[in-house]
């Protein structure tokens, strides 16, 4: 899975030039994870795109932050 996480940043690289990247993975419903299976999200991540950037991913896009609580 690492590998594959290198090689589809190359990718995120080349195409779309991101500042950084935040990387997670969910393990354990105490962590966030609501279906159990293993998956890891690779986030590219642009200057400016939340005021401020700290805490990683929690809210980075708000509308769909908390899915839980949609109908």
């Amino acid at each position: 899975m690492l590998e594959l996480l290198d090689a589809t940043k190359l990718i995120i690289d080349s195409l779309h030039k991101p500042h950084g990247y935040n990387i997670g993975i969910n393990n354990g419903a105490a962590a966030g994870q609501t279906v159990m299976h293993l998956h890891i999200h690779l986030i590219p991540r642009y200057e400016g795109d939340r005021a401020d950037p700290r805490g990683g991913v929690r809210w980075i896009i708000p509308e769909k932050a908390a899915y839980w609580e949609k109908k």
